[in-house]
């Protein structure tokens, strides 16, 4: 201390200055060494993509599409220090993606090959008649380098306006409940983004990804401290190792002078505990609803997700006042001005530039936004947001058909069933001489009508002849009796199994 000023700050330097240098260098080390890890494993992982095709007339809820993703919950996992710090393991994900190509659209989902057997199983226990097929990655014949020759690429990443402790407008809230007609009960947001789908040119294509990763419930705590906010209670701030330490300490001299002085301490709590019971009276109807929906968000399952989408189309044909503007339309559908929205995020990821190197910036972002969207990869661009299973069948579920009227989804055939034994395929109608010779008899017994009066059965006419039970208990037959022909027409109508519970021979029919 006895030297002077600045040979002090020079001696500091020399002997304490390294240590902020040595740890900035140890983390980015760090951080090289993490990302080149968890490179290295997820190059050996292998996945597939999967086209859904459900089946014609689905009237089956979103409900069930929240089941869907609840399931896929299944795929969260444990990871120890080495797998996560030696091996570069990390918890694996799935896309859910919906693609127009040349106004054909198909539902698709991306998942790790050795979740297949989950994804199948979690669509087919919510559809039973769907169609799951693998196919190629329809994003690899897109370029990858901008500017291009033949394509011009619009694409961003969609971002919550608020935290994302509040919930978007979902499902539930899309009902109409003055609707006369069932099929107008609910008013399907998918049908916005099936009609824009539907008006797509060929050489436009749509590409949609909501990339979603399993989590542990963790979260519930983090939406918890948007509550306290909101009563305006005290929020304990994140602490590291050494501050969890000294607030251990902290804590625990409080609970020794609380004991020490009980008394006086008693009515005070009884005051904070009569303060607290106005909190939620005096709170006003906003307020009132923030909390609300953010309980229900923490009661739900919830997933780490992005939403991607990118918008691929040839010059000559590329509209984005149509399509651009019309995919961010379908994205407002599901804002809640009192909770949260989505918006283009036009800072980072948007193919949309201003003031300095506007061309060079602008291709860049827009081969940044092709490469993610190719690699699904959830860690490029914005950080991904908290979604609960409830928003996420909101934005992504199969159209009901009563609502959504787009004709180029791909859809599966009606549901397919065994027939039952002995039936005959297809409608045969023959006459007397093909089908029932003159001596057949003994099959058939003359009745004591004829066509024409006084025909009798030695004379001249026609005969109408009887079925015997055994066979009415297989065919229908029709007789008509032409005019004049002189004939007995019989037609195999159909096949005519045993039912249960049929009507009477006379009763009328309209």
């Amino acid at each position: 201390m006895a030297l002077p000023a600045d040979e002090q700050i020079y001696r500091f330097l020399i002997y304490f200055g390294w240590i902020p240098i040595a740890i900035i260098f140890i983390y980015g080390a760090f951080a090289l060494w993490k990302d080149y890890i968890e490179n290295q494993w997820a190059a050996k992982q292998k996945f597939i993509l999967l086209a859904i095709d459900i089946p014609r007339g689905n009237e089956t809820s979103i409900k069930a599409i929240e089941n869907l993703f609840t399931y896929f919950a299944g795929a969260h996992g444990s990871i120890n220090l080495i797998e996560k710090y030696w091996e570069g393991k990390f918890q694996l994900g799935f896309s859910f993606e919906i693609v127009s190509i040349d106004g054909y659209t198909q539902f698709l989902i991306r998942t790790p090959e050795g979740f297949r057997n989950l994804v199948e199983t979690a669509v087919y226990s919510q559809y039973p008649d769907a169609e799951i097929t693998e196919i190629n990655d329809y994003t690899s014949v897109a370029p990858s380098k901008y500017p291009n020759d033949e394509y011009d690429v619009w694409g961003a990443e969609f971002i919550y306006t608020a935290k994302a402790s509040y919930p978007i407008k979902t499902y539930s809230e899309f009902e109409d409940k003055a609707a006369s007609k069932p099929e107008h009960l609910f008013k399907d947001p998918m049908a916005v983004l099936m009609d824009l789908c539907a008006t797509l040119t060929p050489g436009e294509q749509l590409w949609y990804q909501i990339l979603v990763g399993p989590i542990a419930y963790e979260y519930m705590d983090d939406l918890g401290e948007e509550v306290k906010k909101i009563l305006k209670e005290k929020v304990a701030a994140k602490q590291g190792a050494i501050g969890k330490l000294f607030s251990e300490i902290k804590s625990w001299i409080d609970e020794l002078t609380n004991q020490m002085f009980s008394w006086s301490m008693g009515s005070f709590e009884q005051a904070e505990a009569k303060d607290d019971s106005l909190k939620m009276m005096n709170l006003k109807p906003r307020e009132k609803k923030r909390i609300e929906a953010i309980q229900k968000k923490a009661s739900l399952t919830c997933f780490m997700a992005k939403n991607r989408m990118v918008y691929l189309a040839k010059k000559e044909v590329k509209n984005n006042p149509k399509v651009v503007n019309g995919f961010v339309g379908y994205m407002k559908l599901f804002t809640d001005l009192d909770l949260n929205a989505f918006k283009p995020d036009t800072k980072v990821t948007q193919t949309s530039t201003s003031y300095f190197f506007k061309e060079s910036r602008l291709n860049e972002r827009k081969r940044k936004i092709v490469k993610n969207y190719k690699a699904r990869d959830m860690g490029a661009g914005r950080n991904p947001s908290i979604m609960s299973v409830e928003e996420l069948a909101t934005i992504w579920h199969f159209p009901i058909e009563s609502v959504v009227k787009a004709p180029l989804i791909q859809k599966a055939p009606g549901r397919k069933a065994e027939p039952p034994m002995g039936l005959p395929l297809g409608e045969i109608a023959v006459d007397d001489s093909t089908i029932f010779p003159e001596d057949a008899d003994d099959i058939f017994s003359d009745s004591n009508d004829t066509f024409g009066e006084g025909a009798k059965k030695e004379e001249p006419g026609v005969t109408v002849k009887t079925q015997h039970n055994e066979i009415d208990d297989i065919f229908s037959i029709e007789e008509d009796n032409k005019e004049n022909t002189g004939r007995t027409v019989k037609k195999i109508i159909t096949a005519q199994p045993e039912k249960k519970g049929t009507p009477p021979a006379n009763l009328p029919f309209i």
